[in-house]
């Protein structure tokens, strides 16, 4: 089929009652910018590609591999070896050809950040696990330039959602990183993320969590429902819509256990609940943060 013949009011009609056309409209004209291009980056461009938001900001240094096929929705034998981020454009263009993408194969950084985030009016967090500076640096300039900006992690098979918004607590007031080693980074990152922890009591190997190689278990189901969570975050925060839980605030839904647990951390991870998990935690993973020394 000839781009010319493509339609954005016919390819997104279907979207219409769920948004008023005024809605889609204003969708249309939204700029995303998603740091991470891999497990939940991926799906999360295609959802929002098809919710019709017109124009992306991608950022991502890394290529598709064989690790990826079990979670990570560009990942297929035809794009092994090819850019992440040139993957995921083609992909945008391929759901909306009028969509405007501005990819950036370094991933982001202190040089890049500037234009990374310029006129965009939602952050979505995609990236990894243990990508701390680049975490802490975009996060703190979405505070400075009140931009919203979302993260929802995968967990176990468990979607778990954090917003920080213009005017209420900030990613760091939240997880208090400062200039910590990367492994308590780590270790806040993971109780802040999920106070309620309902996919803990699942994991049936953990020795698959390796902080010293910088690896753990993942799903794609816990991909999906990110997306899905993304997706509808995006719909209220863009269009100004229906209540958005801001930190302290946040919401972790496990299909596996069909538990669905709001939490409320006042002080983040100064709250006391949260001094108790993170003591907890490093009893826990006591061993594998010795070895990753």
């Amino acid at each position: 089929m000839s781009t010319a013949a493509f339609s954005y009011d016919q390819a997104f009609s279907r979207n219409i009652g769920w948004v008023t056309q005024s809605e889609q409209d204003a969708l249309r004209g939204k700029r995303v910018a998603i740091a991470g291009a891999g497990g939940v980056g991926f799906i999360h461009l295609v959802t929002l590609a098809r919710l019709g938001i017109g124009s992306f900001h991608i950022a991502d240094f890394d290529q598709f591999d064989f690790p990826n096929f079990n979670r990570q929705a560009g990942a297929f034998v035809s794009t092994v070896g090819q850019d992440k981020v040139v993957v995921a454009e083609r992909t945008v263009h391929d759901i909306n050809p009028g969509a405007t993408v501005k990819v950036f194969p370094q991933g982001i950084n202190a040089g890049n950040m500037a234009d990374f985030l310029d006129g965009v009016d939602l952050y979505v967090d995609a990236l990894d696990f243990f990508a701390f500076d680049a975490r802490q640096q975009v996060f703190a300039q979405c505070a400075r330039r009140g931009i919203p900006a979302t993260t929802a992690a995968p967990l176990g098979m468990s979607v778990a959602l954090m917003n920080f918004l213009p005017g209420h607590m900030t990613f760091e007031e939240y997880f208090q990183w400062g200039d910590r080693p990367e492994l308590e980074k780590a270790l806040r990152f993971m109780v802040g993320l999920s106070p309620a922890g309902l996919h803990r009591p699942y994991l049936v190997v953990p020795e698959a969590v390796n902080l010293k190689e910088r690896r753990g278990p993942s799903t794609v189901m816990a991909c999906q429902l990110c997306a899905g969570v993304i997706g509808t975050q995006a719909v209220k925060i863009l269009l100004k819509r229906g209540r958005v839980l801001a930190a302290p605030h946040g919401m972790q839904y496990d299909a596996y256990r069909d538990k669905l647990v709001r939490t409320w951390r006042p002080g983040g991870n100064s709250n006391p609940l949260q001094r108790i998990a993170l003591a907890v935690g490093k009893r826990m993973f006591a061993r594998a943060i010795a070895d990753a020394q």
